[in-house]
């Protein structure tokens, strides 16, 4: 799989096992899952992810919301979230998919990661379900998505795995309104999980959060290679429109060899047409001592990318017209202006081939580009208005 460092690191990560479990307190409905199985210890296995943990009778698993409840994996946050947003769809980031578009956003509590600099820590590492505050079930989402004017929602904030069923249930909603939902994911489940995990998704962001086992195990606490055989599953054995994302830390995941590899990677067994996102990393969590990527390094991961013949590749968390903008790989005329989440030039028709030289551009694209912006509109469910 590529050239990834895997040489001396040790076992897998443990999974969880907890032989005194705390009392399940949460408040919120709890619906059985499908993705585990009886260990002869008597230990229940809950198989969503690859942590792979090992729970007695009323323990949680590390990501919280999976529990053991009466011999069986549980999810105890079905119908509640932590609230709702309207953003652009680049916020995602997705510059392919439905360029200008306004999506539901919305996340519940929990991760089945448990990265140092995770930016959103105050709601996939609470463990105060009282944090979970908007309750919503999937028909709601949906007619709210519609009264807003959005085109899809979006499972974010935390990682939607950890929540499967209650995002499955949402898809299925969705669908029926003609509404899309996207997944934005590390990517870190089973073989056993990943086709009913993605059944019902049109889009998605991965996590690639480095190219090193390494880094995975002692960043993430997590390993590389499931987030790979989830990158090729999307590729290979779905239609899903995906494009991939890197945080870029300073001593951790920025030397150019390790990038250089990444890319590589990605067009020999994704292809060319994936989009690749390089975001700036901002000090936070547990990984304060580190300072902010400078724009060079960002630069630097763009460039290394283009020579590996990735076609599109940008940088984020930055203000950088030039390098956040999509360029005809053929002609090389910018395509779409992109100053953050603000689209200026748009140089596409409605399929989306440049107006220049009439090249496809990889994505989906439905027409002229929506003009949302870079608004950001936090919202409740009681009475959507379209804006």
């Amino acid at each position: 799989m590529g050239a990834t460092d895997t040489a001396a690191d040790g076992p897998p990560p443990p999974a969880l096992d907890e032989t005194r479990p705390p009392a399940i307190r949460g408040r919120g409905p709890i619906v059985p899952t499908e993705h585990w199985s009886m260990l002869p210890d008597g230990r229940v296995q809950c198989e969503m992810c690859p942590r792979l943990c090992k729970l007695r009778e009323g323990a949680r698993g590390l990501c919280f919301v999976r529990a053991r409840e009466n011999d069986a994996i549980v999810l105890t946050t079905y119908g509640r979230s932590s609230g709702f947003c309207v953003d652009p769809i680049e916020k995602k980031p997705l510059n392919h998919f439905l360029p200008g578009t306004p999506v539901l956003s919305f996340g519940t509590a929990g991760c089945n990661l448990a990265c140092n600099f995770c930016q959103n820590h105050d709601i996939s590492k609470s463990r105060d379900m009282d944090r979970v505050q908007a309750e919503a079930q999937p028909e709601a989402i949906a007619e709210a998505a519609l009264g807003l004017g959005c085109r899809s929602v979006a499972f974010t904030y935390n990682d939607p795995v950890i929540f499967h069923e209650y995002a499955a249930d949402i898809a299925a909603a969705c669908r029926e309104k003609g509404v899309r939902t996207v997944a934005v994911t590390a990517g870190y489940l089973t073989d056993r999980a990943r086709a009913d995990f993605f059944r019902g998704i049109d889009a998605a962001n991965v996590d690639l959060k480095a190219f090193t086992q390494a880094f995975y195990r002692t960043v993430t606490k997590g390993e590389l290679q499931p987030v790979l055989d989830t990158l090729l599953y999307l590729r290979h054995e779905t239609d899903i429109w995906f494009e991939i994302t890197t945080l870029v830390i300073p001593g951790e995941n920025d030397a150019e060899g390790e990038i250089d590899a990444m890319c590589a990677w990605v067009v020999e067994n994704l292809g060319p047409d994936v989009p690749m996102h390089f975001s700036a990393f901002h000090p936070d969590y547990r990984m304060l001592d580190k300072p902010r990527t400078p724009p060079e390094t960002l630069a630097m991961a763009r460039r290394v990318a283009l020579r590996n013949g990735v076609r599109y590749a940008y940088v984020g968390n930055v203000h950088d017209f030039g390098r956040q903008s999509t360029y005809c790989h053929a002609c090389g005329e910018r395509t779409i202006g992109r100053d953050w989440y603000a689209l200026s030039d748009w140089r596409l028709d409605d399929a989306g081939a440049c107006s220049a030289c009439g090249t496809p551009t990889a994505g989906v694209f439905a027409g002229p580009p929506g003009t949302w912006g870079r608004k950001r509109l936090p919202v409740t469910l009681d009475a959507p208005r379209k804006q």
